[in-house]
């Protein structure tokens, strides 16, 4: 117990005072108490009512009782309303092992005393059958029932090493003063209990509050323990979670004796204790493991357990279960306390679980984009075909997300070349994996010299038998004759091509439906005779619908500026003049699609 400072004489003194000011003038062994003395001992019992806090409660009634009876044994037991046994709160006197004891009603004076709520006065405990001889050099007792409202709380027992110490005076005046004292310890317990629930919801809320940050399972087990040693002073814990057959619980957490370590248990549902709390959908509080046959032994020093179920979206997940060494050591506060932490857990493992699937996925995710980005380079040629009237040049920059574009340039004879540049539906490796798939059929067909409206539909033919569902492909197939200089095109979807002569921009109207959308598709061509200095743009979408800060695209009229402003370059100078635009008019937002520029210039 805590004492406040001593003062200026030695004595330990307490918040307000409460003792009598005049006691000098009560004989402590021949009382002889007046109507008066017993006013003033009841206005000193009603001071009892000023403090709520159970301690300074109790010290005072030791002091109070101390002014009126020189005694040197005292204690004050209060009843456990679980157990049923008393217990001492508060003692002066009596040595450690006295004061660890607990008195069952009926049993030895305390107990007699409780059981009959009559007071008992032995003026020699030898002669009483009722007495327990726990001190031998005790000689009288009295004791007097707590009652408050009708209600047994408690007992005051004051013991004398002298035998006929005490007096009915005496007897009558702890009865009295009991009277006053009862409710006092009352009123006292139920501000503890009120104290001890707002704070306990106070932690229960922080608790919450600190378990929704934590998003990876282990460090949030962890934490869990630590903060459940807040509310319930355990000795052992263990976190078991469902496995995914909902056969057996595993250890996932397990804490003992101040250290944590993880023995990867099993324990089907069927068995245990902690089975019959997932089993039955309910707290099983178990005050002594010994005595229950369903008890799997786990840990030696057990001896009483506590399991709560964790439920979550109307189906249970696991279980928490909390060991002590002491039988008995959980009730009904600490099981309300654990439901209620119960339900805040059960909703952090499963967003902890959602977590790791989303960043396994993810892991997934960055793997198959580094597959897919070495597919789709695989399938670009390193460098475009050299032709003495015409120079070709791209420029490939690639999204992070792989937006499925593909280009190629195929060999088509007698001066001949084809210009490729698709975009196929889908992002990540099954856009990369389905480019793979029509580059190798393009390339098939490329050896039966098919002109561009023949390989669209021959491609979409293709596609079509293999009925791919929601899988298409925007494609722009055009073959330069180097000889006649001459460009021929057919489009399925595609950016159409523009073209600079002389300084001014057209753009070359030639349309078509997506690859492997519609069967039987047929395709318009068109044929350009071209001029020296021409330079044509192919692009993919990604440069048109390249988007800046201010959500703005980059489209067609800035394009056509850009080719004409440098349509004296060379074709590659005129490719990187291109793309380096459309990075400045991005600035620092992320590219969404990939980025592709063919440029055909004419020479001169």
């Amino acid at each position: 117990m805590s004492l406040d400072p001593k003062n200026e004489y030695g004595e330990n003194e307490y918040e307000g005072d409460y003792r009598p000011a005049e006691a000098s003038h009560i004989d402590p062994v021949n009382v002889r108490v007046q109507p008066a003395d017993l006013t003033y001992l009841v206005q000193l019992a009603d001071a009892l009512n000023t403090t709520l806090d159970l301690q300074t409660l109790l010290n005072r009634t030791s002091e109070l009782v101390r002014a009126v009876i020189n005694y040197r044994i005292f204690a004050i037991l209060l009843l456990n309303d679980r157990t049923h046994d008393l217990r001492m709160r508060f003692q002066i006197g009596h040595t450690p092992e006295v004061e660890r004891m607990r008195y069952p009603l009926g049993k030895g004076v305390v107990g007699q005393v409780a059981l009959t709520r009559q007071p008992l006065l032995l003026n020699d405990v030898s002669k009483s059958p009722a007495y327990l001889s726990v001190n031998p050099d005790v000689k009288s007792e009295l004791a007097v029932p707590l009652i408050a409202k009708n209600r047994l709380i408690g007992v005051m027992d004051i013991e004398s090493e002298q035998l006929n110490y005490f007096r009915p005076e005496h007897l009558h005046l702890l009865t009295l003063t009991a009277s006053r004292i009862a409710q006092a310890i009352e009123n006292a317990r139920l501000y503890a209990r009120v104290s001890r629930q707002a704070q306990t919801l106070t932690v229960l809320n922080e608790i919450a509050i600190e378990l929704t940050s934590i998003l990876d399972l282990d460090p949030l087990l962890d934490r869990v323990g630590h903060l459940l040693r807040r509310l319930i002073d355990y000795q052992m814990f263990t976190v078991m979670l469902l496995d995914e057959k909902g056969e057996v619980l595993v250890t996932r957490y397990a804490w003992r004796f101040g250290y944590t370590h993880a023995p990867r248990r099993k324990i089907p549902i069927t068995a245990g204790l902690v089975g019959a709390s997932l089993r039955e959908w309910r707290v099983v509080n178990v005050p002594d493991v010994r005595k229950d046959p369903r008890y799997l032994e786990m840990n030696q020093e057990t001896r009483s357990e506590m399991i709560v179920p964790l439920f979550y979206k109307g189906r249970v997940i696991g279980v928490l279960d909390l060991e002590h060494t002491r039988t008995g050591f959980f009730n009904e506060e600490h099981e309300r306390m654990l439901v209620t932490l119960a339900a805040q857990v059960a909703i952090a493992i499963e967003n902890a679980r959602l977590y790791q699937r989303v960043r396994r996925q993810e892991q997934q995710l960055e793997r198959d984009i580094t597959m897919a980005r070495e597919v789709q380079l695989r399938l670009l040629p390193t460098l475009p075909p050299e032709h003495k009237n015409a120079e070709m040049a791209v420029r490939f920059l690639p999204a992070r997300a792989i937006g499925g574009d593909l280009y190629d340039f195929l060999e088509y004879g007698d001066n001949r070349s084809a210009i490729v540049l698709g975009d196929v539906s889908g992002k990540a490796a099954p856009a990369a994996l389905f480019a793979a798939l029509v580059s190798g059929i393009m390339r098939s067909a490329a050896n039966q010299r098919f002109g561009p409206a023949e390989m669209l539909a021959c491609l979409n033919d293709a596609l079509q038998e293999r009925r791919l569902d929601s899988q298409y492909v925007t494609m722009l197939f055009a073959v330069w004759n180097d000889d006649e200089r001459t460009l021929a095109l057919a489009n399925s979807g595609a950016v159409q091509p523009m073209i600079c002569r002389g300084g001014t921009s057209s753009t070359v109207r030639v349309e078509g439906f997506p690859l492997g959308m519609f069967p039987n598709s047929t395709y318009d061509e068109q044929t350009i005779a071209t001029e020296p200095g021409d330079a044509i743009v192919f692009v993919s979408d990604g440069i048109l619908d390249a988007e800046n800060g201010q959500d703005e695209m980059y489209g067609e009229e800035r394009l056509t500026n850009i080719l004409c402003g440098h349509r004296q370059l060379p074709a590659a100078e005129i490719a990187e003049a291109i793309l380096q635009d459309v990075s400045r008019f991005q600035g620092g937002k992320e590219r969404f699609d990939d980025e592709t520029i063919i440029v055909l210039r004419c020479r001169a």
